[in-house]
This record gives C-alpha cells, sequence and structure tokens, in this order.
C-alpha cells in the first residue's frame, strides 16, 4: 500500500472544547473527531451521540457534570456508525433513541460495523475493552418525536436518508439549534460509505429549511451563526454532488473503480483536500458513489476483509 490504511496512522490527541450555544445547547467538539451535542435542563440531559467507548464518553460526562448534576434521561443516536455509538453504556440514560432505519441498520450490520471502524480509526476507540456489546435503543421512532424536558420542546426528526438510511436530528426550535449528526460537516470530509448520495442534498434542503441559527455538525467547530451553518450545509451539499457525479460519469464511459477513484480524488483533492480526514474517506466514498451509479441501490455491509481488499485494490501502486 502506498498509504497507511485508513487512519491507523492518526495517533495525535485533540485539544477538546465545550461549547454553550444557547441557553439550553452545548457542544464537545475536538478538532475533527466526532461530536457530541448535549441538552441541560433543570430537569434532565439530552446526549446526541456518545462517542465510541465508555471510557471516552466519560469526559463527556465529566464537563456535563461542571454545568450541571441533573440526571442523563435521553440518549439520542444520529444514526449508526460504532464510532457514534458504542460509549451509551457509560451514560445511565433511561431511554436510548433512534430512528426505524438506524435499528434496522445495528441488526443488519452492527457487529460487521463494529470490527470494520475499530480497524480502521483505533485512536477513536480508547478503551475498546470497556464495550460492554452494541447499543440497541429503547425507543425507535418512524419519522418524527418529540420530548418535553423542564419545558424545553426538543424535537428529534428523520428528514430523510442522507449518510445512513437511519439519519437523526435533534432540534431546538425556540431556541434554533440543530444538532445534525454526519449529515452536515463542518471542514471534515463527509464519509459516504453508507450513504444515499442521490437523496443527501434533498435531506440537506430540508434541515435548511428550519433555518437554525447555531448548528453542531458531525465533526468540525459548532456553528453560532447563520452565516456558517449555511456555509456548512452547502459545503457538505457540494462535496456530495461533485463526488457522484464525478464517479457517474466515470461509470457510464465504462471506466473501472480504481480509475474512477484516482480522477475522483484528482478532482475533489484541491478544493477539499485540507478537511479532516480527506485521504481516509476518500475510497470508501468513492466505492460507494460507484456502487450507487451502478447496481447497488443500498449501501453494502462493509467488513474490516472488504476494507482491506478495497483499500489495497485503489491504494496500491500500478
Amino acid at each position: 500500500m502506498s498509504k497507511a490504511f485508513a487512519s491507523q496512522a492518526d495517533l495525535e490527541e485533540k485539544q477538546v472544547t465545550f461549547a454553550r450555544l444557547s441557553e439550553h445547547a452545548f457542544a464537545y467538539t475536538a478538532e475533527g473527531d466526532p461530536n457530541t451535542g448535549v441538552i441541560i435542563t433543570d430537569e434532565g440531559v439530552l446526549v446526541v451521540d456518545t462517542q465510541a467507548t465508555p471510557e471516552m464518553a466519560r469526559d463527556v460526562i465529566r464537563r456535563i457534570r461542571e454545568v450541571s448534576d441533573a440526571p442523563i434521561r435521553y440518549v439520542v443516536l444520529s444514526h449508526y456508525h460504532a464510532v457514534r455509538v458504542l460509549g451509551a453504556s457509560a451514560y445511565g440514560a433511561h431511554d436510548i433513541i433512534a430512528s426505524r432505519g438506524t435499528f434496522e441498520l445495528i441488526v443488519e450490520r452492527g457487529e460487521a460495523d463494529f470490527k470494520s471502524e475499530l480497524e480502521r480509526f483505533p485512536r477513536l476507540f480508547r478503551g475498546a475493552d470497556s464495550i460492554p456489546g452494541l447499543t440497541w435503543p429503547t425507543l425507535v421512532f418512524e419519522r418524527e418525536l418529540t420530548v418535553f424536558m423542564g419545558g424545553v420542546e426538543i424535537r428529534i426528526l428523520h428528514l430523510g436518508r442522507g449518510h445512513t438510511k437511519g439519519d437523526t436530528v435533534v432540534w431546538l426550535p425556540e431556541e434554533r439549534v440543530l444538532f445534525s449528526g454526519d449529515l452536515v460537516e463542518y471542514g471534515a470530509t463527509p464519509y459516504t460509505g453508507d450513504a444515499y448520495l442521490k437523496d443527501w442534498p434533498k435531506t440537506l434542503e430540508k434541515l435548511a429549511e428550519l433555518q437554525p441559527a447555531a448548528l453542531v455538525p458531525g465533526r468540525g467547530d459548532a456553528l453560532t451563526t447563520p452565516e456558517t451553518v449555511r456555509a456548512a450545509l452547502e459545503g457538505t451539499r457540494a462535496f456530495i454532488t461533485e463526488l457522484y457525479e464525478s464517479a457517474e460519469q466515470g461509470r457510464r464511459a465504462g471506466k473501472s473503480l480504481k480509475e474512477v477513484y484516482r480522477e475522483t480524488y484528482a478532482r475533489l483533492k484541491p478544493k477539499y483536500g485540507e478537511w479532516v480526514i480527506f485521504d481516509h474517506c476518500m475510497p470508501f466514498d468513492v466505492t460507494r458513489a460507484y456502487d450507487e451509479a451502478g447496481e447497488y441501490p443500498d449501501p453494502r455491509i462493509w467488513t474490516a476483509e472488504r476494507d482491506r481488499q478495497m483499500w489495497l485494490a485503489l491504494e496500491s501502486e500500478d
């Protein structure tokens, strides 16, 4: 291989920030590592995405406890990827909430995804031996669920497919704060290995219709103005669109996956190459785009073995 596999060479710890965005909304961010959103009220706490392991989740809990001693009542899974959800047991939440699509993904590919992600990005699974098993929701909803906590209305919404088939956002309508999960990234490369690329831009339009004043993306800094929110939405949409267009054009021209990968990498690198995990994501992203433009409308399951075979095929020198 010409490059280290995925992010195995990424060993540098990131600086964590825990920032208040509104009266009740907080963002746990770490320089492009996966974010966690937090809503704190007098009656309880809701956590959006949990970190990858209980050991890593304890740092989120420590920062919550610097602000509030209210019980952690809810954990919301913005989607199913192991790096987002396997720290859930640390919170002791009364309920773990997920969309129907996310629940189905856990059933279908939970174990395979865990093993795949652990090998891709070992730094993000610090304390992996503290994981008790897969994270299973206790509440599953179809399109929308509203909870009230401390008088605060919290809307939990599945607005469409994009990053996965189960993407869920959490919306504070009174404070206009949106927790988007990996539907939106900021200064970070969207991972599209389990995506529905043709649907994703339409789902982003629905997010934009909410007119958020602040947004916690899946990766990247918390966004605190409508202008930066728009920039994140537009940047994510542009990447997704250009990625799929390149793969579709190559597929129509009868080109191989490796040819399409190299052309798409060269096309996107000048504009997006400085985004976090660009080199990590691109082989997975192009493979999924090539699949969706062909005979696989639904994402195929990634396994540790498939990951490495794909990486070797695309990153090896001719």
